[in-house]
């Protein structure tokens, strides 16, 4: 919901005034006051980046960099996946997990800039937990940096994407988790060929002291492409629609890498990193959940927290995402749901009292551009 009388304590964007400039409608998200939407409202915001192009301004992620000799080496003994399995210059996405319980602490994407220098950038509401875990495990040599609100992120998202960036002066066509370098205003911009959408795009980093004239060079230049403003309800729909976990709801402290199927980002091999011991031993015996995506067969749209049955009183999961999806004109859902639930089998989701019928399905919901070339 909108936040009429926003609390005073709140975090902004350095582009809050942007943002009002544009009409607006504001939320709470993770400690900051961010735009849920615009007067173009949520669905119009998802189509534009579903058929054109669409920026978002998603500020309030973490930002921690891990700087010195080792650098790379001490990320890789602590997070989840494998910095080994790519190089400088790359991106990846990786766990923070809890040493005791293998439970996911946040879920990051980590950009290895050099052998001394990894730019994490964790979840807004976990960037301050993952810094404290951090720091206390560093070693000597090692420095752990919180600069939560020094910078600007805006995700550029869409099939035209490349336009916009390209237009802004900014080198584009590198592959999929890469990045580069450029000079702007003489301020560096970090341009990654990542995001939140399931469509080709790039997220650009840069101080905060440019942020207005990277929002106003990206609107410009994207003006050709009726590039269109969109808040955290289209970014929302936007990743349900990718069957993209969002940390606090799909997964969780309470949720394991085996459980939320993102094995792929856990560097098994690896001779150590946070709760390997525990996930390995579940990994082998099997986790007793497992997350999964639903497609409403009716009108229902599920929400979260929603229970599923295969038959009548017997609870076998939950709701974790749900949502109308503006693509797909139906109700669909991520949930976690007890592991011997067949993958392809139909449940019972308790919609309001009214058992609704939803099919079992291997997210994504809809085909993904990301990686169009």
């Amino acid at each position: 919901m909108a936040d009429a009388s926003p609390p005073t304590d709140l975090l902004r964007s350095p582009l809050h005034d942007r943002h009002e400039a544009l009409g607006a409608k504001f939320a709470e998200f993770g400690g900051w006051l961010m735009p849920l939407e615009y007067s173009t409202g949520v669905v119009k915001e998802h189509t534009a980046v579903r058929t054109g192009v669409g920026i978002f301004d998603v500020s309030h992620l973490g930002k921690i960099v891990v700087r010195g000799p080792g650098a790379v080496g001490f990320v890789n003994a602590t997070l989840s996946n494998d910095l080994g399995r790519i190089g400088p210059g790359r991106a990846q996405y990786t766990l923070c997990l809890d040493q005791e319980t293998g439970g996911i602490v946040d879920d990051i994407f980590s950009y290895y800039r050099d052998d001394e220098h990894v730019l994490l950038v964790p979840n807004a509401a976990n960037n301050a937990e993952v810094f404290k875990r951090l720091s206390a495990a560093a070693p000597d040599g090692v420095e752990v940096v919180n600069q939560h609100e020094d910078y600007v992120v805006l995700a550029v998202q869409g099939s035209t994407s490349d336009e916009v960036v390209a237009g802004a002066g900014f080198p584009v066509g590198h592959d999929y988790l890469t990045f580069v370098e450029a000079p702007f205003e003489g301020a560096t911009v970090v341009v990654c060929r990542t995001g939140y959408t399931g469509e080709r795009g790039y997220e650009l980093i840069a101080p905060s002291s440019v942020a207005p004239q990277l929002w106003d060079a990206l609107m410009s230049a994207g003006a050709p492409y009726d590039i269109t403003p969109a808040g955290l309800g289209a970014r929302d729909t936007l990743r349900t629609e990718m069957g993209y976990p969002l940390h606090g709801q799909d997964i969780s402290p309470e949720t394991t890498p085996n459980e939320a199927r993102l094995g792929w980002a856990v560097g098994w091999k690896k001779p150590e990193f946070w709760g390997r011991d525990v996930v390995l031993a579940e990994k082998e015996k099997g986790a007793r959940r497992k997350l999964v995506g639903l497609v409403a067969t009716g009108r229902a749209i599920p929400r979260p927290h929603m229970g599923i049955s295969l038959v009548p009183d017997v609870l076998l999961g939950e709701v974790t995402s749900g949502t109308f999806s503006p693509t797909l004109k139906k109700g669909i859902a991520l949930a976690l749901v007890a592991s011997v639930v067949a993958d392809d089998a139909e449940v019972s989701v308790d919609v309001r009292g009214r058992r609704e019928v939803f099919k079992i399905v291997k997210p994504p919901f809809v085909d993904p551009s990301v990686r169009e070339a």
